[in-house]
């Protein structure tokens, strides 16, 4: 595929995409008063973020019209990171950092975008660089900092989170594995082997705490996003 310049992440976006699409088409189709067990899953994780996450960091008066968002950006991270679980895949896509910050500049866009239409232009740039209450010279020091910390720092931080807990579990796992396979059948010396076992026994168990680990942070991502939009529509800063 490389001749193609098409590469397994690329291919794996669009498969999460097609794997997405399939499951909320499916899930919300029956829409019957007793849901079957993949319209219980989908409601369930829809009630989650709707509820969970954007009800409860953005209020109850804008909420509703950035659930959409806020649903597929949960089920989007939350496929790609467990891409990292699946056999003969095991990559999770965001391990590559050029994929998270494509979705850390939406949102960006998104929350700064929510902020204009709700204070205007101007409004939004005082109401994200003058904490209330705030007067004096010292403003020359902190209007630079609210802006470069609320404003252009905010998409770096939130991709190098996502980035950084997915290449490091994945980059650890490698390393477990490979290690116990080296140490089980090419080392020329015996006593490594209970070492190599070990290996492979502690590439198991971080192989379940990568699991925990991606739904945690498909669960973050959408919580700040949800915090940045909730921030950026609040009547004071």
């Amino acid at each position: 595929m490389g001749e193609f310049g098409v590469t397994k992440p690329m291919v794996m976006i669009v498969f999460s995409m097609v794997v997405i699409l399939a499951f909320t088409y499916f899930a919300a189709r029956p829409a019957a008063i007793v849901p079957g067990r993949l319209q219980f899953a989908g409601e369930s994780l829809y009630g989650f973020v709707r509820n969970g996450i954007a009800r409860d960091s953005i209020g109850t008066q804008h909420f509703m019209m950035f659930v959409p968002y806020l649903f597929a950006l949960f089920l989007f991270v939350l496929v790609n990171n467990y891409f990292g679980a699946i056999p003969f895949i095991q990559f999770p896509t965001f391990s590559r950092i050029g994929y998270v910050y494509a979705i850390a500049g939406l949102t960006w866009v998104v929350y700064n975008a929510a902020g204009i239409w709700k204070h205007g232009f101007a409004g939004y740039i005082k109401h994200q660089t003058l904490p209330p209450g705030v007067t004096g010279p010292i403003l020359v020091l902190i209007v630079p900092l609210e802006f470069m910390s609320n404003i252009l720092v905010r998409p770096v931080t939130l991709a190098l989170r996502l980035f950084a807990n997915m290449f490091a579990g994945h980059l650890l796992m490698i390393l477990f594995i490979l290690g116990g396979e080296y140490l089980l059948l090419y080392s020329d010396k015996i006593a490594y082997a209970p070492v190599g076992i070990i290996s492979l026994i502690l590439a198991i168990a971080i192989a379940f705490l990568e699991m925990l680990i991606m739904f945690l942070q498909a669960y973050v991502f959408t919580l700040l996003t949800a915090m940045y939009i909730g921030g950026a529509l609040a009547e004071e800063h």
